[in-house]
């Protein structure tokens, strides 16, 4: 279980002599296997709870209490070191979570589609080749509950289609949380919803219900 408990988030405005609470006394719970939809408008705040929930940053105030491991956010790049190539950024993740290196760079070849650029420095990489070398990687290392943070827009249909076997249909035995503002894919994948609206988060069991309220704003 991940339990979220009222926490807030805030940044710094106007070097630190204010602030911009982006958060404000989120509770949320999301038990094994649940598929849970975070809808919300851009800059609502989305992607900073993905970043408190696995742990890449920590609230201002309250709790999140992880008992189950949670991935990365799917496709984010960010974390990569530019200076190396995509090959060697596999290494270091499959040393950090114990991962054969030899099965998973197999994998990734094959999935991400990046021909010889997959032994080029990731700084030669478009936004798209990053976002696909993220994918394949988040795929070699098994977790719990996988963050999706509009992540499998990261290639044509057929890349698209792929990846959602990968993640739904190979992994569905796992909890996920997703993050978007496409209310027709939070319903196609999820089994409840929450939306986050001016820093607070309104849970709905009934994912229609969770729709609606958040076309309506």
């Amino acid at each position: 279980m991940i339990d979220i408990q009222n926490v807030v988030k805030k940044y710094p405005l106007r070097h630190g002599r204010e602030h911009r609470e982006v958060l404000s006394n989120v509770n949320f719970r999301i038990r094994r296997g649940e598929k849970w939809g975070i809808l919300g408008r851009n800059g609502a705040g989305k992607s900073t709870l993905v970043r408190l929930i696995s742990g890449a940053e920590r609230p201002n105030s309250g709790y999140v209490t992880r008992n189950m491991s949670v991935s990365w956010p799917l496709a984010f790049g960010d974390a990569f070191q530019s200076s190396l190539t995509g090959r060697d950024n596999l290494k270091l993740i499959c040393r950090a979570y114990n991962v054969d290196f030899e099965k998973a760079f197999s994998f990734v070849e094959d999935f991400a589609e990046l021909g010889p650029y997959i032994r080029e420095p990731i700084k030669s990489y478009s936004s798209g080749m990053s976002a696909r070398l993220a994918f394949a990687i988040s795929m070699v290392v098994e977790f719990d509950c996988y963050l999706i943070d509009e992540v499998v827009a990261v290639g044509d249909y057929r890349f698209v289609e792929k990846c959602e076997n990968e993640l739904f249909t190979r992994r569905k035995d796992r909890a996920m949380i997703m993050v978007s503002h496409n209310a027709d894919f939070i319903k196609k994948h999820c089994e409840k919803v929450a939306v986050l609206h001016q820093g607070k988060l309104t849970v709905f069991d009934d994912v229609d219900e969770g729709n609606a309220y958040y076309l309506s704003l």
